[in-house]
């Protein structure tokens, strides 16, 4: 297909993702106890924007002459790598599916997409509404399966020429060691996140009290990019806990088809019981329990919002990726503090930063060790901007036009002129 025809039929796939916003949000609350709400307002919006912008994108694809030297022409051609394995997790399962397949029938390639074994409704109902589009077979395929077996089989194919994972770090290595020992695949990985947001004095207070909230409870804190860390200045500290833990007390935890709640279940049992585990962890380690800790309710698998004091930069609650409603609060003095306090962790996915003073945001911003930081906002994300992570939280970029090269071969092709009036 020309790249003109590929943007054609990614446009109908979006257009028929609007059509079913409803039941493509429904998928994805019944899988993963997402706010229905939130998926048709979010969630299922952001995955059709973001199959729209590389639906533009598809026919502006293109090399580059090369001034060579000596009596040759040069040029550059970008083609497809080829078949793509993607392997996504359960948190957002149709902006991850489209995180990752957009950029690659962009760039002309096809895929095979392993969707997490607890979510993979929504992804199946995208490889229906893809035929209706009239994306040909084979171009768009779902596999659902455990990681074990169907996840290992697309690392380890001799076929498959790149794969594209998000998830755990422990998963990345093995579909690393996976590429190793079959075809060296290309890999990108993004992996865990443990994101602090950093609350300088001058900050407002209110603010930064709900920019807090949302950026750890937020989707039930299932986000890599969570705001579990959080660095107070010592100068608002005191007024910031008592609104934070009003906050947190606030947020409505309940059924997630219910449009007045704040916050759904976690996605399953065994997540359920790994989040507890951490609440007990901060309990023993130290950590002053400030609200939340606990089961919510006697059924399902909810959990209170919870938040910490008086967190040690070595306890697990601040270096462990949790995964779920837990906040670790943590006071600083100096921006030097906090910088060095931000950077103490294997991870570097994202982080915020709340401050009116613009040599301190520029300061920061550039001193963190992190893909994305935010400033006065959070969780601010769109198709324009590159997302992915430094240190242990994986390497390669999503969205932007730079998520295309990841899926291209570039190839030089170099001609003789003999009779060339210029070299």
């Amino acid at each position: 297909m020309s790249g003109y025809e590929r943007g054609r039929a990614m446009h109908k796939l979006a257009d028929l993702m609007e059509q079913h916003t409803e039941e493509l949000a429904a998928l994805d609350g019944a899988d993963a106890g997402k706010l229905l709400l939130l998926g048709k307002i979010i969630d299922i919006p952001a995955a059709v924007q973001m199959l729209r912008y590389y639906a533009g994108a598809a026919d502006k694809i293109h090399g580059e002459s090369l001034r060579v030297s000596g009596k040759y022409q040069g040029y550059t051609l970008k083609e497809p790598i080829g078949v793509v394995g993607i392997i996504i997790p359960w948190n957002f399962p149709s902006l991850m599916f489209f995180l990752k397949i957009s950029p690659a029938l962009a760039a002309g390639c096809t895929v095979v997409v392993k969707p997490a074994e607890q979510t993979p409704l929504s992804a199946l109902y995208y490889a229906h509404l893809a035929k209706l589009a009239g994306i040909p077979d084979g171009v768009i395929n779902v596999v659902p399966g455990f990681g074990p077996t169907a996840g290992a089989a697309i690392a380890s194919h001799m076929d498959v020429d790149s794969v594209a994972f998000t998830g755990s770090g422990e998963v990345g290595r093995l579909i690393m060691e996976a590429s190793a020992r079959s075809n060296l695949k290309t890999v990108s990985l993004e992996l865990g996140g443990k994101s602090p947001l950093i609350i300088f004095d001058d900050a407002d207070v209110d603010m930064a009290v709900e920019l807090s909230r949302l950026a750890i409870f937020f989707n039930k804190g299932e986000v890599c990019v969570a705001g579990s860390r959080v660095y107070v200045q010592e100068g608002i500290y005191d007024e910031f806990v008592k609104k934070a833990v009003v906050a947190a007390q606030n947020w409505k935890v309940g059924d997630p088809f219910d449009v007045a709640t704040n916050m759904g279940p976690q996605v399953d049992k065994e997540q359920f019981e790994r989040v507890l585990r951490y609440i007990e962890h901060g309990k023993s380690e130290g950590a002053t329990l400030l609200t939340g800790g606990k089961r919510a309710g006697d059924k399902g698998y909810y959990i209170e919002p919870t938040i910490f004091a008086d967190v040690k930069e070595d306890m697990k609650i601040a270096q462990d990726e949790i995964f779920g409603p837990v906040m670790s609060l943590m006071k600083f003095k100096t921006v030097d503090e906090a910088i060095e306090k931000a950077n103490c962790t294997k991870y570097g996915l994202a982080a915020g930063i709340i401050t009116k003073n613009l040599d301190i945001a520029n300061r920061v911003s550039r001193s963190v060790r992190a893909g994305t930081v935010w400033v006065n906002c959070y969780f601010a994300f769109d198709p324009e901007a590159p997302f992915g992570g430094y240190k242990m939280s994986g390497f390669g970029r999503d969205q932007g036009m730079m998520a295309i090269d990841k899926y291209m071969q570039v190839k030089s092709v170099i001609t003789a002129v003999p009779d060339s009036p210029w070299y």
